[in-house]
C-alpha cells in the first residue's frame, strides 16, 4: 500500500520528523508492506455491489497488525477513574489511576473505573488502524489518543485511514480519510488538544 496523503495537527508530523525520524520511517515501510490484492477476498453481499470482490476490512486491519507487531508495537491500556461531579473530575484529570480513586472516594463520591486501549503504541508513539465505521474514528481522535497524550504516555498520534478511492471499492459505512480530515479542520486549529498525524493511504 502507499501514503496518498498526510495531514499534520498540532505539528504532529513535524515531531515525528524532527524527534523520531526513525519511527516514522518504520510507520511508511509498514504501510509500502502491507499487500492490498491479497486483503481483496470479501464478496459483497449489498445490493449495489452484490457479488463484487472487495477489500476486507478485517484482512487489511490483520496485515497491519503483523508488520507492526514485528516491528514491536504493541497494545498499551491508559486506566483511569469517573465520577458524576464535574469540579472532581476536573480536579483528577493529571492525577494517577491511583490518586483519582483516592481523592473521589475521599470527597464521598463514588469512583467508577474505566479505560481506553490501542492497539498499537512505541516509544511514546500510538497508532490507529481504522477500517471501521464513522464513529470509530470520531472516538480515535477526539478520546483515545487525547487520553493518552493528557496522560503523558504519548506526543503524538496517529491515524491510518483509506482515501476514498479505496473506501469506495470497500463495504459501505467504512470512515474515509478527505470526511475524517474535514471533520478536524472544522474544529479550529486547537481541537482535539493532542498532536495527530492523519494518513491517506491507497492501494
Amino acid at each position: 500500500m502507499k501514503i496518498a496523503e498526510t495531514y499534520s495537527h498540532l505539528n504532529g508530523l513535524e515531531f515525528l520528523i524532527v524527534h523520531k525520524p526513525k519511527l516514522w520511517q518504520e510507520i511508511q515501510s509498514v504501510i509500502k508492506a502491507v499487500d492490498a490484492e491479497k486483503c481483496r477476498t470479501k464478496v459483497s453481499k449489498e445490493k449495489t455491489m452484490r457479488g463484487k470482490i472487495l477489500y476486507s476490512p478485517i484482512d487489511m486491519n490483520g496485515a497491519f497488525k503483523k508488520h507492526l507487531r514485528k516491528q514491536s508495537w504493541e497494545e498499551s491500556r491508559v486506566s483511569y477513574w469517573v465520577t458524576k461531579s464535574e469540579k472532581l473530575i476536573r480536579k483528577t484529570l493529571t492525577m494517577t489511576a491511583k490518586e483519582q480513586k483516592q481523592e473521589i472516594e475521599a470527597a464521598g463520591e463514588t469512583a467508577i473505573f474505566s479505560y481506553n486501549q490501542t492497539d498499537f503504541v512505541k516509544d511514546r508513539v500510538a497508532i490507529e488502524v481504522q477500517f471501521g465505521k464513522y464513529a470509530f474514528v470520531a472516538y480515535d481522535l477526539f478520546v483515545k489518543h487525547l487520553a493518552f497524550y493528557v496522560s503523558d504516555n504519548i506526543d503524538v498520534g496517529i491515524e491510518i485511514l483509506p482515501m476514498k478511492s479505496l473506501q469506495s471499492q470497500m463495504s459501505s459505512g467504512v470512515a474515509y480519510y478527505e470526511g475524517e480530515f474535514y471533520n478536524v479542520v472544522r474544529q479550529g486549529r486547537g481541537v482535539p488538544a493532542v498532536p495527530l498525524v492523519i494518513i491517506g493511504i491507497e492501494a
